[in-house]
């Protein structure tokens, strides 16, 4: 199968947070490389990075329009170009009380007003989609197999992920599924704790991101910064 590609928000590059993520995953989504591990207390090496193993292969990120292949007659390309000029028309935001928080039975950084980022998210579902090659009949069989609602379903059908527009959340992932309820307290509490000092600012929101995975068993890698209205940052 040829690569994937996503549209995502990543912290700037060298920021605190970006820093953060990429440890606190042991991955760096700029080069492709392994990070030096955070000393997180009471967990240790091993149990981070089972934690953080899904989150790992997709790098640290909040999702704008799912991963998904090319259609057939689009290229790489052709889907920079487009981005190049999609994120010219877009104006920069901020993101106000990002807290690590219960996303079901995982933990993310998530934002309690979601309505601009919700707002660009649906932008980029829309716009990108002429670059969505339709998903195997198996990978709509893996998405289905966690239970959906008919809601879910519909947009499963209709966009190739269910949890877009109306299910949408923005949200930075920090872990897998963490299905024992007394540890994700525990590693909720210490996270919090770890990134309080990250997140009491507003964020600007000023640039997307897309991201390549060159075959299913590799992880994604960062393939261009598009900064809104044209601009570039340092």
């Amino acid at each position: 199968m040829g690569p994937r590609y996503a549209v995502y928000y990543a912290p700037p590059r060298r920021s605190p947070l970006a820093v953060f993520g990429g440890r606190w995953l042991g991955y760096d989504v700029e080069t492709g490389l392994d990070m030096v591990p955070l000393s997180v207390p009471g967990f240790s090496v091993a149990e981070v990075a089972h934690l953080t193993r899904s989150p790992r292969r997709y790098g640290f990120h909040a999702t704008l329009k799912p991963p998904f292949a090319l259609a057939p007659g689009k290229d790489e390309d052709a889907l920079l170009d487009f981005a190049a000029f999609f994120t010219a028309g877009l104006q920069p935001f901020t993101l106000s009380g990002l807290e690590a928080t219960e996303v079901g039975s995982f933990l993310a950084l998530c934002t309690p007003v979601q309505h601009e980022a919700a707002h660009l998210a649906e932008q980029c579902l829309r716009a990108f989609e002429p670059f969505r090659a339709e998903p195997s009949i198996a990978e709509t069989e893996r998405r289905r197999a966690r239970g959906l609602t008919p809601r879910q379903e519909q947009y499963l059908a209709q966009w190739g992920y269910p949890y877009v527009l109306r299910e949408y959340l923005f949200h930075l992932t920090l872990t897998g599924t963490v299905p024992d309820r007394r540890l994700r307290r525990r590693l909720l509490k210490t996270l919090r704790e770890l990134t309080a000092p990250l997140t009491g600012p507003d964020l600007l929101v000023r640039e997307l991101c897309i991201f390549r995975q060159v075959d299913r068993d590799s992880p994604f890698v960062l393939a261009r910064r598009l900064p809104f209205g044209g601009e570039t940052w340092v």
